[in-house]
């Protein structure tokens, strides 16, 4: 998948950053939070959209249904109110895991360079 993380986390992000995070159109992004009810922008005083985190939570969730498993937007839409509970918990539980793949790897590379190799 082709979503790119940040390593600061904002309180909102413009259309922009969500579609170069997605490495999408900002077309499509404005499409799916037509199609999709979970995706509530903010809008500020000139009308630009402000999405949350959650936000971005739910647009990997409807990229990874639609891009990557290949379903229609109507397959896309019943499959996400049939299984929101479920889907939340499995992309936190993934994480956890990535993050503790990540904290093993960091003290690998810690040992090994107290060893003396250098990367």
């Amino acid at each position: 998948m082709p979503f790119k993380e940040n390593d600061i986390i904002k309180l909102y992000y413009s259309i922009g950053e969500v579609s170069e995070m997605f490495a999408v159109n900002t077309s499509l992004i404005r499409f799916w939070e037509k199609e999709f009810d979970i995706i509530k922008p903010k809008k500020n005083k000139k009308g630009n959209r402000l999405f949350t985190p959650d936000d971005i939570e739910n647009f990997k969730i409807i990229y990874n249904l639609v891009k990557e498993q290949g379903l229609t937007l109507e397959g896309a839409k019943k499959y996400l109110k049939e299984n929101r509970k479920t889907l939340h918990h499995e992309i936190k539980t993934d994480k956890t895991q990535i993050d503790k793949i990540e904290n093993k790897l960091k003290a690998i590379k810690k040992s090994l360079v107290e060893l003396g190799l250098r990367f």
